[in-house]
């Protein structure tokens, strides 16, 4: 790795804000953004487009080292797999259902681990995800684990799909968060865990102002 050039991570569960905390902080800091959720998403369309069945782990293997991906600039980066734009449909349920199985697979894990690292340029990067600083970015000088309560992850989650004009019950998002979170706890290869060397930072009663004032902070201590 390049350990001359500064890493931010923050993991933590679904709905926590990661993607929204990481993306103010590197644009604060001037920093590129990793967004490994995205690459995990972009791998599960990929699979979907191709008809890959999910237990066919050699076949999904395949895809990830063949597809062609890339992220645009901006609030919110557009994503292009194989010169197609699939932005909104990595945000949607169904796609993060197969992206928590997908990822549970150690050959996935591992075909996409040197395409994260990539990211690492200078002048810095911050990264988000499940595993960042204890698997991707082990050396990261600074690390964060971003939680929040399962209840206010899926009020969150429910907001913004209303917000979109998408139907959906908030019963049944906290049943499909409580259940992402067990598969993310519960695997065996690299499982959502907080590193040894992260910063606990639950959300659940922080504006998103104060949730990035308190990860710039670290990077003063």
């Amino acid at each position: 790795m390049c350990d001359d050039i500064p890493v931010m991570t923050l993991d933590g569960p679904a709905g926590a804000g990661k993607g929204t905390i990481s993306r103010a902080i590197a644009m604060n800091l001037g920093w590129h953004y990793l967004d490994s959720g995205a690459i995990y998403r972009s791998l599960a369309v990929a699979v979907q487009d191709a008809g890959v069945p999910l237990d066919d782990i050699d076949g999904i293997v395949d895809i990830a080292m063949k597809m062609d991906l890339s992220f645009g600039s901006g609030g919110t980066p557009a994503v292009i797999l194989n010169g197609c734009m699939i932005t909104d449909r990595i945000t949607t349920e169904i796609c993060g259902n197969i992206t928590s199985k997908i990822a549970a697979f150690g050959p996935v894990r591992q075909a996409l681990l040197q395409k994260q690292r990539e990211f690492r340029r200078l002048p810095g990067l911050v990264a988000d995800g499940r595993d960042m600083g204890t698997v991707v970015f082990t050396d990261a000088q600074f690390k964060v684990f971003l939680t929040a309560s399962a209840e206010e992850r899926a009020r969150r989650r429910y907001k913004q799909l209303k917000e979109k004009g998408i139907d959906v019950s908030l019963t049944h998002l906290a049943k499909e968060i409580e259940e992402r979170d067990r598969r993310d706890t519960e695997r065996s290869v690299a499982p959502l865990k907080m590193a040894d060397d992260a910063v606990l930072v639950d959300s659940s009663d922080m504006s998103i102002d104060a949730v990035i004032a308190r990860c710039l902070a670290l990077l003063n201590t």
